[in-house]
């Protein structure tokens, strides 16, 4: 198996000062690299790397700068037994080729390059790297090239009387490699380049040990041990990444010359090394006394959930707090006492930072010499030796907090609420006090430690900036209520929520006139929104959640003939830019429940009628704009055009003109759902101003149609055109003088199948169809996909009975005989027995089903209407968001989760049977899927049709 080759570097063509190459022997996060010299003339840089023993190369990896990059890189491989002089004059270095590097640019030369070679397997002593021209950009100025880190794997060439023939023996053999992966196999992870370069250089070390003794204890048989040290070494590397961080923050700041942040850097690291080894009880895995120990094959609770979780990496604070805990004991507090006494007879304090003892005459008795801190000059400065700290700093728990000891710790500001003035700043800690040496800063620790202590105290108060800002929510709702809106535990603003929900609910109920104190509707409105504008940030997903409920109470509820038209205007002004960024969320639950409420605002009728919420969707989609963003602006802009319809006010934003050049600008996203949902505006609105929506395209010709996008869309456009086309026909052919209603009815006397239809169609179901206007809630009720099963109501009476019509006057010319025909089937059997029909239509005909709730026999297309709309049981149904079935409220989670439960395609029909997708429901698509042999297959109807044929 492959493992790293060391080497050193024997020569160099030229090199900085400051990163020399021989910085390419050692690997790990703090290498600095090789860098050419600035400036310089050279066109070719030439890297001679010597193995310490001959090896049998099989990988080269090399790690660019991420800015400084060279063109190319030549490889060149040199053997020279060790019996045979090697000098630079008789070296001969064979070609085996180069890599090319990127420019970077694709990444804002913010990311390093690792380019593993692998070479059939040849024998070297030394390996030249020819690094030839630079890559020029904007960071690049002086010209220069570098290389972070050089990797060679093989494996050691064994010394036998062959080796001087050169390759021919080595020509037919192959890399060791994976069986699992195909690549090529390493005797340890840590030997790989990306590993070794990332990890701290300790942690290397213990999983190397760990490599080797799962290797024994896959030998002896002991599984649930080498589990053990497999899980311990992933958690390992985790952590390694973690502290090669720490460690280039710690040289970073050595750089600087800041040398306090070195320091706690340095604490910092050592802190949580020792953490991650005790947590995952490193030292116990590896059995250092050579004996196997019984805990090791025994489950224990670390290892026994699979991946162990590591410790909370401690913060810079939380490393200073531990040190001022080892710094002001008990002990060390008794010293500064004396020190302040002393300092009163007239001694000279010492330095700042130094903890001096007291003279020993006046002392009753001696300060403790292991609190005399001592100087360490390579960090420049005095500080506490090593050796007298605790051995092992506990860390604070990710539930704990570090004020709860009883020493105290650093005052810590509240990260939630941002600092974006000056009277934010003045509240502040001074950083000073952290330093000092008097005995004030204890007792703020102390003070702080109580606090904590005690929960009915965690409640934050409200400073005069909060009190400024909030001074009319304060007058309306209270002092208490506001202080659980802006508190610190998501429990009280929660809380805070559902008071206010109760508030707005007795307001309602109680009348102004019999309260005279009480404020007016439009101060109670302006003070909701204010807190909500608030809480609708909240990061918290069940604060939201809360924030959402309140939002459409306020707009549904209270707001309806309560408040004025300019009050209902600054409030939606105030949350609508809020919710719109949520609906832009990535995470499912945020956006969908951030576009119900926007919904659920523009129904309110006193923000329909200003038209607040319309023009704020309208606008034009960039094709820059986040593609969930503006999928929920689409989405949401359709579900408007369905409930409200596209209107003539060019203040409206729902106008064909704003319509289509927001579709337009759709069309054009990036992402494909955007496309769909843009595609489907425009084809609304073709639908009432064709000539309009053609204005906005490109011309319609073979070359526009060449493309994919246009030629789906102008195919839309010719079906539509057909679809009026036809029911003008059928106007002019059937309404000589009829109204529009029955211009499709023909004149002749129905037959006794048509009156059968008009019966069935003129059930309950087909009463109870109307406009989608007509709905009291349309966000609830009517979804943008689901008008083909209304319009399929309304369109396949006419088109039956049309058909039907004209069957029975060319059949009435031939033949005299009574015949009854299934208008839905073309089922037909002699005689005029009307009951014949009844009972095809209750049992056997493939294109009608039963309700599974009132058994009411109705056509399949009209199923998912019918449940959530006639049914007895509509109130326990409601329409899937996704794929428009009509699913149990009880079984909506689990609908969700199935596969068939997927976006429905444009012009498309969702037959609640099978759950495929019905395409041209009005062209045919409902025979062709319920009558065809390949036809539905969820159909038991057809089934036993076929036994009776």
């Amino acid at each position: 198996m492959a493992k790293k080759i060391p080497f050193n570097v024997v020569f160099a063509s030229d090199e900085d000062v400051n990163f020399p190459a021989s910085e390419l022997n050692n690997h790990g996060p703090t290498v600095h690299g090789w860098r050419s010299a600035s400036n310089g003339s050279l066109t070719s840089h030439d890297i001679i790397l010597r193995f310490q023993q001959p090896a049998k190369i099989y990988r080269i990896q090399l790690l660019a700068h991420q800015y400084l990059i060279p063109e190319k890189v030549e490889l060149w491989l040199h053997y020279s037994p060790k019996s045979l002089p090697s000098t630079p004059s008789s070296q001969y270095f064979d070609f085996l080729g180069f890599v090319a590097l990127a420019d970077n640019a694709n990444t804002n030369y913010k990311s390093r390059e690792l380019q593993s070679v692998t070479v059939c397997p040849r024998r070297g002593t030394h390996l030249k790297l020819r690094l030839i021209g630079v890559q020029g950009n904007d960071y690049n100025d002086t010209g220069q090239i570098s290389l972070l880190a050089v990797n060679v794997l093989g494996e050691d060439l064994e010394v036998g009387p062959n080796n001087g023939n050169g390759d021919e023996h080595l020509a037919n053999e192959a890399p060791p490699l994976d069986t699992a992966t195909g690549e090529l196999a390493l005797a340890s992870i840590c030997d790989d380049l990306l590993f070794s370069m990332y990890v701290e250089e300790s942690i290397v070390k213990s999983i190397r040990e760990l490599e080797q003794r799962k290797v024994l204890a896959v030998n002896s048989e002991r599984f649930e041990y080498a589990r053990k040290l497999k899980l311990c070494m992933t958690a390992l590397r985790t952590a390694g990444e973690r502290l090669g961080r720490y460690a280039l923050a710690k040289r970073q700041a050595v750089q600087q010359e800041d040398f306090t942040t070195a320091r706690l850097r340095k604490e910092q690291i050592e802190m949580y090394r020792a953490a991650v080894l005790r947590q995952l009880q490193v030292h116990q895995l590896l059995e250092p006394q050579g004996v196997a120990l019984s805990s090791n094959d025994q489950s224990c609770e670390i290892y026994a959930g699979g991946k162990p979780s590591l410790p909370s990496a401690p913060s810079l604070q939380d490393v200073a707090q531990a040190l001022a805990e080892a710094t002001f004991s008990p002990k060390s507090i008794t010293s500064l006492s004396l020190e302040d006494k002393s300092s009163t007879d007239g001694s000279q304090p010492g330095n700042d930072n130094t903890v001096t003892a007291p003279a020993p005459a006046p002392a009753p008795a001696p300060a403790p010499t292991s609190l005399q801190a001592t100087p360490t000059p390579t960090l420049g400065g005095w500080r506490k030796s090593h050796d007298e700290l605790p051995q092992s700093p506990r860390l604070p728990s990710r539930h704990s907090s570090p004020m709860s000891s009883r020493q105290g710790s650093l005052r810590r500001r509240n990260k939630s609420v941002p600092r974006n003035s000056y009277e934010d700043y003045e509240e502040r800690a001074i950083p000073t006090l952290r330093h000092s040496n008097t005995n004030e800063f204890l007792r703020e620790c102390q003070g702080n430690a109580l606090l904590e202590a005690d929960p009915n105290r965690g409640r934050s108060r409200l400073n005069d900036r909060e009190r400024r800002q909030a001074a009319l929510p304060i007058l309306v709702f209270g002092n208490e209520l506001v202080e659980q809106f802006y508190s610190r535990q998501f429990q009280d603003r929660e809380d805070g929520l559902m008071r206010l929900r109760n508030f707005l609910k007795e307001h309602d109920l109680v009348e102004p006139s019999s309260n005279e104190h009480a404020a007016s509707p439009n101060k109670v409105a302006r003070s909701a929104a204010l807190l909500l504008h608030r809480a609708v940030r909240d990061a918290v997903y069940s604060v939201f959640s809360q924030a959402t409920e309140t939002v459409r109470m306020l707009f549904l509820e209270y707001v309806p003939g309560r408040v004025s038209s300019n009050e209902v205007a600054r409030c939606v002004d105030r949350l609508l830019p809020e919710l719109l960024a949520k609906s832009g969320d990535p995470s499912a639950r945020l956006h969908t429940l951030a576009q119900h409420t926007i919904l659920s605002i523009a129904a309110c009728p006193e923000v329909a009628e200003q038209h607040l919420v319309a023009p704020a969707l309208s606008r034009s989609v960039g094709s820059g704009t986040h593609q969930r963003l503006a999928m929920s602006r689409l989405q949401m802009l359709e579900q408007l055009v369905h409930t409200q319809g596209i209107s003539t006010d060019k203040h409206s934003g729902l106008t064909c003109r704003a319509l289509s050049e927001c579709g337009c600008s759709g069309i054009h996203h990036p992402a494909e759902p955007v496309r769909k949902v843009a595609e489907r505006i425009l084809l609304l609105v073709y639908k009432v101003n064709p000539r309009l929506v053609r204005k906005q395209l490109p011309p319609d010709d073979d070359i526009t149609r060449r493309n994919l996008l246009y030629r789906q869309l102008f195919t839309e456009f010719d079906k539509l055109d057909l679809d009026r086309k036809q029911e003008l026909l059928e106007a002019s052919k059937y309404g000589g003088g009829h109204s529009s209603g029955d211009a499709a009815t023909p004149p002749a006397d129905k037959a006794s199948t048509s009156s059968d239809a008009s019966r069935l169609m003129n059930s309950r179901s087909g009463h109870c169809l109307g406009p989608m206007a007509s709905s009291s809630n349309g966000y609830a009720s009517c979804n943008g996909k689901q008008q083909y099963n209304e319009q399929l109501k309304r369109s396949m009476l006419s088109v039956t009975n049309s058909r039907k019509g004209s069957a029975s006057n060319s059949e009435s010319t031939e033949d005299n005989t009574p015949k009854i025909r299934c208008p839905f089937c073309d089922w037909s059997c002699a005689g005029n027995d009307a009951t014949q029909l009844d009972r095809h239509y209750w049992k056997a005909c493939p294109f009608l089903t039963k309700c599974p709730q009132c058994s009411q026999v109705l056509e399949i297309a009209a199923l998912n209407y019918h449940l959530t709309k006639e049914c007895d049981a509509k109130e326990s149904y409601v329409v899937c968001v996704r794929c428009t079935e009509s699913v149990h409220k009880q079984l909506y989670e689990l609908h969700q989760m199935e596969d068939y439960c997927r976006e429905l395609k444009t012009g498309a029909a969702r037959c609640p049977l099978c759950h495929d997708d019905v395409h041209l429901p009005q062209d045919g698509g409902w025979k062709l899927h319920l009558l065809s042999a390949g036809g539905c297959p969820g159909n038991i109807r057809k089934r036993n049709l076929k036994k009776s044929n």
